[in-house]
């Protein structure tokens, strides 16, 4: 099975967009917000809106996508913590009805009504309706709901822990994503979302937050940012900090997905980075959608990297194509038992090449 890990709802109803203009319309004109509601989406509209992934994960072999609202459009940052709120709550409805009208498509992660300033733990509510109510197996966590500005404690800050704590309750882990950036010094794509990935790594290696969390697990997106390619760096940087070994400290709690657009980069994150720690995902539809030159094929069709990782032998490859998932989200594998898909017995080895 090819479970892709990281896919957005790139695509949505107009009626979506509007509902969204119209909010943030409201915000200045305060006669409006009575009107403001979102308009009635049906089935079909839903379902014939998903069908270029469903298309692209056909063509390129992919079975299930775990599907959250379009990363730029949580836009932490704008309007109010209660204009955040509730675009959270609309946004993660119609992904949870997609996730319900194609099952075998889609699997649900949801967005957090997060906003500047505002406390991690006002956050819970939202986490604990996706997961009891709605079956979310999984969260995006934004670490700079400034939007590029980074005005709020790092992620080990005791501020996030009631968050924490929740997610390791209810056994959910969260991919570190940014939305979109405010800063004209940051492209959102090409800087912000490599720079968050990558400044996180680093407030982990200076933290202890596994240690009061031994179960919480991250999903570092966009193959780790700067990370597998410096990876001498932060092995030197926690040596001189007198930090533990990093396969000690981080890598029972952090993962990295192979969203990276080319086969150079695929190589060096599967020889880098221990295979347990790699889950597949292709962003789709995402960044990075247009036809590399040098290929003749899309550059996000990332299938085809790891397809061509020779030195990874079977039981590697399916461990980041499914095993590892499933392992890391484990409502999604106990969602893919319940669906007929049985439970991975051949678990996670011992590999550890990274240090």
């Amino acid at each position: 099975m090819i479970i892709d890990i990281h896919g957005h709802y790139t695509t949505e109803p107009s009626a979506l967009r509007v509902f969204r203009d119209q909010q943030l319309a409201a915000l200045v004109d305060g006669t409006r917000r009575a009107s403001v509601r979102l308009p009635e989406i049906g089935d079909e509209e839903l379902v014939t809106s998903v069908q270029p992934q469903i298309r692209l994960q056909t063509e390129r072999g992919g079975d299930l996508t775990l599907f959250s609202p379009r990363a730029s459009g949580m836009a932490h940052h704008v309007g109010s913590a209660e204009v955040s709120a509730e675009w959270t709550r609309v946004s993660n409805d119609l992904i949870h009805r997609i996730c319900t009208l194609l099952p075998d498509n889609f699997a649900p992660v949801g967005q957090l009504p997060q906003f500047p300033g505002r406390d991690p733990a006002e956050c819970v509510p939202e986490l604990r309706r996706l997961v009891e109510e709605l079956g979310f197996v999984g969260v995006n966590l934004n670490p700079d709901p400034s939007g590029g500005h980074w005005q709020g404690p790092p992620i080990t800050d005791r501020s996030w822990y009631p968050l924490f704590e929740a997610m390791s309750e209810l056994e959910v882990p969260a991919m570190i994503h940014v939305s979109s950036s405010c800063n004209p010094n940051f492209h959102a794509t090409g800087a912000h979302y490599i720079n968050a990935d990558t400044t996180v790594f680093m407030q982990l290696i200076q933290g202890d937050l596994f240690r009061d969390f031994p179960t919480l697990k991250f999903v570092i997106p966009h193959g780790g940012g700067a990370v597998p390619y410096h990876w001498g760096r932060y092995r030197g940087l926690a040596q001189e900090m007198k930090r533990p070994l990093l396969a000690d400290h981080l890598m029972g709690n952090v993962f990295f997905d192979t969203c990276v657009y080319h086969l150079p980069g695929i190589e060096l994150l599967a020889t880098v980075i221990p295979e347990d720690n790699i889950l597949f995902a292709s962003e789709m539809l995402g960044a990075v959608k247009g036809v590399d030159p040098q290929t003749g094929h899309h550059f996000d069709d990332t299938k085809r990297y790891v397809d061509q990782l020779d030195f990874l032998n079977p039981a590697a490859r399916h461990k980041i194509f499914e095993g590892n998932a499933r392992r890391v989200y484990p409502r999604l594998d106990r969602r893919l038992e319940q669906s007929g898909h049985p439970a991975d017995t051949r678990g996670a080895g011992g590999y550890a090449r990274a240090s």
